[in-house]
């Protein structure tokens, strides 16, 4: 796996899109981010919609100071890192990179692979079947859990309890299955309103 690999230094990193755009889930939705999505992920959610960045051999290896140029030269003052599962990945090379250059970093992550980089935000999104290491959890600054049928709300409150207080916590419909379970989330978040609800609104906005 990439992130037990001596050669795994993170100077280079499977890039798989680039893009300047707007944050569309979670607290931070609204707000201006430069993209960058990492290739890698064998975790293999079935309702993935970037399936095409899990094989990280299929995406070059570019340099962070390329990847980093390309941040300034947006003008963007803060990044989304994200994958497939970033974390496969040493991140501290691209993250003191960027914060020399003062750009604020987000992370979005299933949490299952060792924490590397500087982050002012840690969105932590677990997945069914590869469960968070535990030096995360109390990391996190946002849960966000994916509701894709009913069962998911007892999972989601497991979650819960292990967050630190202060975690934001947020549900999220799985975007196939928005129609059918949207009204069970607006339910559940009116009757336990720690919750609340996370909408995919780039894909609203239609934008990336």
């Amino acid at each position: 796996m990439p992130q037990q690999d001596e050669h795994n230094t993170g100077l280079q990193l499977p890039l798989v899109e680039e893009f300047y755009s707007i944050q569309g889930e979670g607290y931070n939705t609204g707000k201006a981010a430069y993209f960058i999505r990492i290739g890698g992920c064998d975790i293999g959610c079935s309702w993935c919609d970037t399936k095409y960045s899990w094989n990280a051999s299929l995406h070059p290896l570019v340099d962070v100071e390329t990847i980093t140029g390309h941040v300034t030269q947006s003008g963007a003052d803060s990044v989304v890192v994200t994958g497939g599962e970033p974390l496969m990945w040493n991140l501290d090379p691209l993250c003191n990179i960027l914060k020399r250059e003062g750009v604020k970093t987000y992370l979005e992550t299933s949490g299952a692979y060792p924490l590397t980089g500087i982050w002012d935000w840690i969105t932590l999104s677990p997945k069914k079947g590869s469960p968070p290491l535990e030096g995360i959890w109390k990391k996190a600054h946002e849960l966000k859990v994916i509701i894709e049928d009913g069962t998911d709300f007892a999972t989601a409150e497991e979650h819960s309890r292990k967050v630190s207080a202060d975690c934001l916590l947020f549900l999220q419909p799985e975007w196939s299955r928005f129609n059918d379970i949207i009204a069970a989330i607006t339910e559940y978040v009116k009757n336990n309103t720690k919750w609340n609800v996370s909408l995919q609104a780039h894909k609203f906005m239609h934008i990336p």
